[in-house]
């Protein structure tokens, strides 16, 4: 996490300042903000420097220095946890939705870090929240036919740069309450290796059509602002529990087999659909609750904080199925089966 830690009320402020101006909705900003259930975030940059971003390019910048520096410690924190080293992974692959890196920020930390100079390198952009998940799931399509390798998936989202300044829309006033700024990474080892830990057994995905509008950026000359559509509660409530239910199926599961619920804390109303189209109890996504109330929405990245903090709260059995899902821009989903 960036050292940069303030409260909801202090983020309010902020916002108000630069986005509403003395004539703003502000009982509307506040109201947003409380609902959120975020109570603390991470912040690439000391709070008082937001207002001084003048344009696209130098909230770029920012993001190209610090997810260089949070992205090489969280590859060296998470290689130091399982006991490799650099120069064991065979295939990095980065994801980020939140600035624009060309060399990419896998290529930007490989020296940093110490890979090997013939490592493959998958960048993906564009899959927003999906994307922990997703990589995740692709990580282990590789392995799959490369049992021996090791892959190592980094995701580092600075979501507080893509703040639009002068832009009271409710879309921003959202965002600007619930996503935070983090970066997390998970080393996957092929099925020879024989390593400790929760084992992928099986992913799905599932792009839904004409849903494009319903979250995403549009790119302009101010940078990446952002969409976030009133249906995508709706969404998650019209299409999860038949994707989950089919996964399941497939293997012979249903949904009181599963004994850990590893959610993308997509928001409160989002948390609310997953447990009403899950029918899942009170306590079954406690830990996302909880990822959310302190860190806020990281995007892509939330979903492996969820990951970290379900094997450190509250282990799951062992042998036992858990499924780890997002949903993203698209609209669309990404389901990952596990067996801890």
């Amino acid at each position: 996490m960036p050292e940069h830690r303030y409260t909801q009320v202090e983020i309010t402020e902020l916002f108000a300042d630069v986005c509403l101006g003395p004539q703003g909705k502000r009982d509307v900003l506040n109201r947003l903000h409380t609902s959120a259930s975020v109570t603390t975030r991470h912040l690439a940059l000391p709070l008082e420097r937001y207002a001084g971003l003048a344009d696209f390019t130098q909230a770029n910048d920012a993001f190209l220095e610090v997810a260089v520096d949070l992205g090489a410690r969280a590859v060296q924190e998470a290689l130091d946890l399982a006991g490799l080293h650099p120069s064991d992974v065979d295939l990095i692959m980065s994801t980020t939705v939140t600035g624009i890196a060309v060399p990419s920020i896998e290529a930007r930390i490989a020296g940093v870090v110490g890979f090997r100079p013939d490592v493959k390198r998958v960048p993906l952009f564009g899959l927003g929240c999906l994307a922990g998940a997703a990589g995740l799931a692709r990580l282990h399509d590789f392995l799959r036919g490369s049992p021996q390798s090791v892959g190592v998936l980094l995701s580092v989202e600075l979501c507080s740069l893509t703040l639009q300044r002068q832009d009271p829309s409710v879309a921003n006033m959202v965002a600007s309450g619930i996503f935070g700024d983090g970066a997390a990474a998970a080393v996957v080892v092929g099925a020879d290796r024989n390593e400790p830990g929760p084992e992928i057994v099986d992913s799905r995905a599932h792009l839904y059509p004409e849903t494009g509008r319903a979250m995403g950026w549009d790119v302009g000359a101010s940078g990446l602002k952002v969409i976030l559509g009133a249906e995508v509660p709706d969404l998650v409530s019209m299409h999860l529990a038949d994707d989950v239910k089919g996964l399941l199926a497939d293997h012979d599961l249903h949904l009181d087999d599963i004994t850990a619920w590893v959610a993308h804390p997509g928001g409160p109303k989002v948390l609310q659909a997953v447990q009403r189209s899950l029918g899942l109890p009170a306590d079954a996504l406690a830990v996302t609750w909880r990822s959310l109330a302190a860190i806020g929405n990281l995007s892509s990245a939330s979903v492996l904080f969820v990951l970290r903090d379900t094997l450190d709260e509250q282990p799951p059995p062992k042998g036992s199925p858990g499924l780890l899902f997002a949903m993203g821009p698209g609209f669309s989903a990404e389901l990952v089966l596990l067996r801890w």
